[in-house]
């Protein structure tokens, strides 16, 4: 049996483990199960929210020129594979159905049943809590960089006619490259006197300003960071704002302001609503079984959806009764309270995992947050007892003072965040299992991938009730309620009625997967 290694650390990564331990991890699983390692592919710095990192391009590369060879793809963990739920959970799904192989970590059997939905189940938490721990560390950065702004730091690239620097306390800045300031107090003294923007672009432009596109010279003008000014975000609770910046302004605030007045209001760019018909692409025609599309229709009083088969015009479906009746399915399609009480107790067992794992990478923080104090110790002695040059004393402060900040800040992170904020998650389990409610805030694309995994046959809606040749079996408990209240018939119904999800011949993982898709960024 074959099997290729994959090892991966961020440039953010709060991960004790190095590439050395995890492919060393690896290489020990492998000769515990005698198993063939063909290769190691390793990330260094690369997200952990995407797959668009060379070596993992590399990796899928090599099972593609070795199908039917490579058995397994071995991980040290699974967040070493991707922190990112959906976009994990649908490449173990291709690679397992397409090239036949298994994604495990070194802390999973070999012979593991990933159909299993038991062991779907947990593998999923253990991505959700990946999940969330990433967008806890997004989070952290974007309120380091929201505090940075709110006391006037740029903290982004310069724009043209500064440079990024670092101040006496290190801490990022911008200095006025003057040979280009010359030209941006040109563009707003310019079109402060009436000249055309376009024609402004083409003057500087021969002097040397490399802003390309059509709004250059605008965004230019609207840049409140000439003016000496730091932007400020609005985020839920206050409005967008400027605040007065620590850097030098090129222009005067009064010139930014004059310019912002003459500017006029801007068209508000608005982002392109969710559509209306969230069927469309996955309601088949009662006639024919193909697509069917959808429009809007011009009534005596206002405009009304319907869905039409693309192949015979007459046949016209109203929106608004298909779309009153799939809620009433979805609402009728939540999961059961055993199947919610599972969900938790894997959870919770997941989260003492996790705490008992985070407690010993703490320990191990604290042990190496006291050797750089004692190192810093000893290094302010022998500098007061002039054994080491100030250079070389300040080189070392430097470096030690910066690991003990971030060892510092690593551990009152474990301390403050962690546990609490899974407690939570676990609390609002109930909610992240409604079905009918996660979808409505899903986005479309969410929306299409839930369906074609719950209905993989195709849906269509006949005489006020929607009916599919295959339903998912995590939802076969709820069929006869369905049948019932006249909401869905199961044309070709399946042998099982077991009520507890299972793995189906097609390699299925229970719709808990695809649920998984679209609750996690509500978690």
């Amino acid at each position: 049996m074959n099997a290729i290694g994959y090892v991966r650390i961020s440039t953010r990564d709060q991960s004790n483990y190095s590439l050395e331990y995890q492919e060393k991890s690896i290489k020990e699983y492998c000769q515990r199960n005698n198993v063939h390692l063909m290769a190691v592919f390793k990330d260094d710095g690369e997200s952990s929210y995407t797959f668009d990192r060379p070596d993992y391009i590399a990796l899928e590369n090599f099972i593609k020129r070795h199908k039917g060879k490579v058995k397994y793809l071995i991980v040290m963990d699974h967040d070493r594979f991707s922190r990112n739920l959906p976009e994990a959970l649908t490449k173990i799904a291709l690679l397992e159905k397409k090239y036949g192989l298994k994604v495990l970590a070194t802390s999973e059997a070999l012979d593991i049943d990933t159909s299993d939905p038991t062991v779907f189940i947990e593998r999923s938490f253990k991505y959700l809590l990946a999940n969330a721990e990433l967008f806890r560390i997004r989070k952290r950065v974007k309120n380091g960089i929201r505090s940075a702004q709110e006391a006037g730091r740029f903290v982004h690239v310069a724009p043209f006619g500064y440079i990024n620097r670092r101040d006496v306390s290190g801490k990022s800045n911008l200095m006025i490259d003057e040979d280009k300031a010359v030209i941006i107090r040109k563009i707003f003294h310019d079109y402060l006197r009436g000249v055309p923007k376009y024609l402004i672009h083409l003057e500087v432009r021969k002097l040397g300003y490399t802003v390309n596109g059509n709004s250059a010279v605008a965004r230019t003008l609207n840049n409140g960071t000439y003016a000496g000014l730091v932007k400020v975000g609005a985020d839920g609770k206050e409005p967008e704002r400027y605040v007065q910046g620590v850097h030098q302004p090129i222009i005067s605030e009064e010139l930014f302001w004059l310019a912002q007045e003459k500017l006029g209001n801007k068209r508000v760019m608005k982002s392109q609503p969710k559509s209306e018909f969230f069927l469309r692409g996955i309601i088949a025609s009662p006639c024919c079984w193909l697509p069917m599309t959808a429009g809007w229709s011009k009534g005596k009083q206002k405009y009304y959806i319907y869905y039409r088969c693309v192949k015979h015009s007459n046949v016209n479906i109203p929106g608004a009764k298909m779309h009153a009746t799939f809620e009433k399915l979805l609402e009728a399609m939540n999961f059961t309270k055993d199947q919610v009480g599972f969900i938790k107790q894997r959870a919770q067992s997941t989260l003492g995992e996790q705490a008992t794992e985070r407690e010993k990478q703490n320990e191990a923080r604290k042990k190496a947050l006291n050797l750089v104090e004692s190192k810093i110790d000893k290094l302010e002695q022998r500098y007061m007892d002039d054994e080491i040059e100030p250079e070389t004393y300040k080189k070392y402060f430097k470096k030690y003072k910066s690991e003990q900040a971030q060892l510092q800040s690593q551990i009152r992170d474990v301390f403050s965040t962690n546990t609490d904020l899974l407690r939570v998650q676990l609390n609002r389990i109930n909610q992240l299992t409604r079905i009918s409610v996660i979808f409505k805030r899903a986005e479309l694309s969410q929306q299409h991938a839930f369906l074609k995994e719950v209905f993989k046959q195709g849906l269509t809606f006949i005489e006020g009730v929607f009916r599919t040749p295959w339903l998912h079996p995590a939802f076969e408990h709820n069929l006869l309620t369905l049948k019932a209240k006249r909401l869905l018939f199961l044309e070709q119904p399946s042998d099982n009625f077991g009520g507890i999800p299972r793995g189906g011949a097609g390699g299925i993982r229970t719709l808990v997967q695809t649920w998984y898709k679209v609750s996690f960024l509500h978690a």
